[in-house]
């Protein structure tokens, strides 16, 4: 069974991408930013892409008719590479991820964030969010998911809210780590360091036997395109990659050094296919991959979902159906 659902803060496709694969039907997707609202509508030109501020998204048409309302609402007010700020960061949407949860009773409610939201600094804040899903009506469950758990070469701590409506039968419980899911930088980046011949790609795979660290997308007030801060470059560094700007191409026969990831190797590290289309502008191209959901990740936890909401189908009929012994 497919199940229709609402994505805000819907970016790059990432975690919509990840939900369609695990059964759901996109009734619309919330997007703000019209370069990110493009490479949805490029890539998925079916979807209903709204482009528009989610503050003047209004869920009372959907009322009772939304099975998941999903959003991976912005994350710097509660980053570490940010101000933490919390509820007091004009880019926090929690209160209209609620507002809507209030409008259109979903069935289930899927919220992403970083890790910091789940830190000792935002407890109080965590505690509002939670007991307010739960004054609408919903179980809540929350946990850190590492995206190098479901197959994704990158580390990528993620944390997942999901409530279930109280009126069905809670089964949710969240996705376990896949057995020997996880992949290499090397393994991972093969085929696409070594399209131009590099003679030293075999040298470099196995320098880069590890788990990447996360990608960084930033914001528009950040500059050109890099891998993050000094910390996060150094960590690039041990694998033999230079993280101090983003390549437009593999490296050529005779390169020597470090090379660069091109936009389409940061894709795969997110774990994007590499068909997906980000458009030909780097830095946003970049900014893109970094601030999205891997798509492993959101099919993993959409699958989880719809078992939820497969079982409330299956009892919803059965409660439905008159027994043999009333009949007559």
């Amino acid at each position: 069974m497919s199940y229709k659902s609402i994505e805000i803060c819907a970016g790059a496709g990432g975690q919509a991408l990840g939900l369609e694969m695990a059964g759901f039907d996109h009734v619309m997707l919330v997007e703000y930013e019209k370069d990110y609202c493009d490479c949805l509508r490029r890539n998925r030109p079916f979807w209903n892409v709204e482009c528009m501020d989610v503050h003047q998204f209004c869920g009372l048409p959907f009322k009772g008719k939304i099975d998941l309302l999903s959003g991976g609402v912005p994350c710097p007010p509660f980053s570490v590479a940010g101000k933490q700020l919390g509820a007091d960061d004009e880019r926090d949407l929690f209160p209209q991820m609620l507002r809507l949860v209030e409008e259109i009773e979903p069935k289930v409610v899927m919220i992403e964030n970083v890790r910091g939201f789940l830190g000792k600094k935002f407890e109080s804040y965590r505690h509002s969010i939670i007991s307010r899903l739960v004054r609408l009506g919903y179980n809540v469950h929350m946990q850190l998911l590492n995206a190098s758990d479901f197959g994704v070469p990158q580390l990528r701590p993620r944390a997942i809210v999901i409530g279930v409506r109280t009126d069905i039968f809670d089964t949710f419980s969240f996705p376990q780590p896949i057995p020997k899911a996880n992949l290499d930088v090397g393994s991972a980046l093969y085929d696409l360091m070594s399209a131009k011949g590099w003679k030293n790609v075999d040298a470099w795979c196995r320098q880069a036997n590890q788990i990447a660290p996360t990608l960084v997308g930033g914001s528009k007030k950040h500059g050109g395109p890099d891998l993050g801060p000094t910390r996060a470059r150094k960590a690039w560094e041990v694998m033999g990659i230079d993280g101090r700007g983003v390549a437009n191409e593999a490296p050529d026969e005779d390169f020597e050094g470090m090379p660069r990831l091109t936009p389409r190797m940061m894709a795969r590290l997110q774990g994007f296919p590499d068909d997906w289309d980000f458009g030909k502008r780097k830095t946003i191209a970049c900014r893109m991959i970094g601030n999205a959901f891997p798509p492993p990740v959101a099919r993993e936890v959409g699958r989880m979902i719809k078992q939820v909401l497969d079982y409330a189908s299956i009892d919803s009929k059965s409660t439905k159906e008159v027994p043999l012994w009333a009949v007559g």
